[in-house]
């Protein structure tokens, strides 16, 4: 058990003696290495490679049209660092400007020992309706885009992969005119062979499989706005599936998320939704939630910070939150408090800064603090966060006229010389700071 202490506040942390475990916190920014941007893999997939993971998917900072597929890397799902882009856009055709990429999922097809890319392909207007497919040497290097086709003739939107435990693969694809799709792929997995099964119309597609029993899960059919997502289960890709049902609490919207992929990691299934901010793409987070697993029924749980632990999960509760606005915090340059909750005018030309001061850990490393913010700029801002002298750049997304959530891992030294001081990167503002949490 570790325990800090910034005056009269005291925070928990549930660790080791030597070395906090690291917490997943949904909803908020995270921070890429590489970029020090909030991640851009909306709409992603997850492939792992000799025990490091690759997240997958779209770029969004310059909003809804085509810019990029991004590749992170990470060895715990938690600390991310950006690889590479593996498809940008081209002068003309299907990866063009003005052209719908979106969803891009990956697989290994072990015989033609090549990575297999299919993606949603669409005009500014989705009339054109169809799959496309890339392949690559190797899973974060470039890619090569071969074409798009409307799967077996029908039209194709929201679309993911799945690959069976017997290396068959197949595409997920909504046809919005007649429902949901399972067509078996090809042995080279680069086109589409025969339909396997049809489900009534959902999108945003993703399968589990747990033991002799597949998962399908999905989206209804509310455009950015987030609704109860279902699933339904098979012992046979091609049926009879059972009927679907929700796995989130009714109304909770799946924790106001979209499905976009399903994860296994150290015994923990992993739901991975995409929280969609309609009007700044960009600032869409990531939900990621354990799915609790147990014969053909499942349940999201609502943790919206947690931490793994030996194959398992725990919650990571919220202990103690440290506001900025308080006695036990000094403000410097131009940071002022702007509201009963925020300090504000932080960075700028004057270096505004927040300090907590006398911070007391027992037993050293790494910690997870949520920074509850507001940014009313319709871009990122950028803060340094130092602790101890070590400077971390956080991105914090904008956020509009409410608050949000960013996270900063950060080591912490044994004893109670511990300092967390915030400042301004390059003369520019950092958002306005309302507290921490620590877990």
């Amino acid at each position: 058990m570790q325990i800090l202490r910034i005056g009269s506040f005291a925070a928990i942390l549930l660790a080791s003696s030597i070395e906090a475990s690291l917490d997943i916190v949904s909803g908020a920014t995270w921070t890429a290495a590489g970029t020090d941007q909030h991640i851009q893999a909306h709409g992603a997939g997850i492939i792992e490679v000799d025990g490091t993971y690759y997240l997958i998917g779209e770029n969004k900072l310059d909003g809804t049209y085509f810019q990029s597929v991004n590749c992170y890397s990470s060895k715990d799902l938690i600390e991310w660092e950006f690889v590479n882009e593996l498809l940008s856009v081209q002068e003309s055709g299907d990866l063009g400007p003005q052209r719908i990429v979106e969803r891009p999922k990956v697989i290994y097809n072990d015989d033609t020992e090549q990575y297999v890319m299919w993606m949603h392909i669409d005009s500014s207007d989705y009339g054109d309706a169809k799959a496309g497919v890339a392949t690559g040497s190797s899973v974060c290097g470039d890619y090569t885009y071969i074409n798009s086709t409307r799967p077996l003739g029908y039209v194709s939107r929201d679309l993911g992969l799945f690959k069976d435990t017997d290396g068959t693969a197949y595409l997920l694809t909504e046809d919005r005119d007649n429902g949901l799709r399972i067509d078996l792929l090809s042995a080279d997995y680069l086109t589409v062979e025969s339909p396997v099964h049809l489900f009534e119309t959902y999108e945003s597609p993703a399968i589990y499989k747990s033991g002799d029993t597949y998962f399908m899960f999905g989206s209804q059919l509310t455009g950015w706005d987030a609704n109860d997502n279902r699933y339904t289960t098979a012992t046979n890709l091609s049926g009879p599936w059972s009927e679907w049902t929700n796995f989130a609490p009714e109304g909770s919207k799946t924790f106001t998320s979209q499905s976009t992929y399903i994860l296994e990691k150290d015994g923990v299934v992993i739901y991975m939704g995409d929280r969609w901010v309609p009007g700044n793409l960009a600032s869409s987070t990531y939900v990621w939630l354990p799915l609790t697993i147990s014969g053909t029924k499942a349940t999201l749980n609502d943790a919206s910070a947690w931490k793994f632990t030996d194959g398992s999960w725990e919650t990571a509760e919220p202990v103690t939150t440290l506001p900025a606005v308080s006695d036990d915090t000094t403000l410097g340059g131009s940071a002022r408090t702007v509201t009963d909750e925020r300090v504000g005018y932080l960075g700028g030309p004057d270096n505004g800064t927040l300090t907590f001061s006398s911070v007391s850990a027992s037993g050293s490393g790494k910690h997870t603090v949520q920074i509850t913010y507001r940014n009313g700029d319709g871009s990122q801002r950028y803060c340094a966060v130092v602790v101890n002298d070590k400077s971390y750049k956080v991105a914090f997304s904008s956020t509009g006229t409410s608050v949000g959530t960013s996270i900063v891992h950060a080591e912490f030294a044994d004893g109670d010389e511990n300092e967390i001081r915030f400042e301004g990167l390059d003369g520019k503002y950092c958002p306005d700071i309302q507290e921490l949490v620590i877990s």
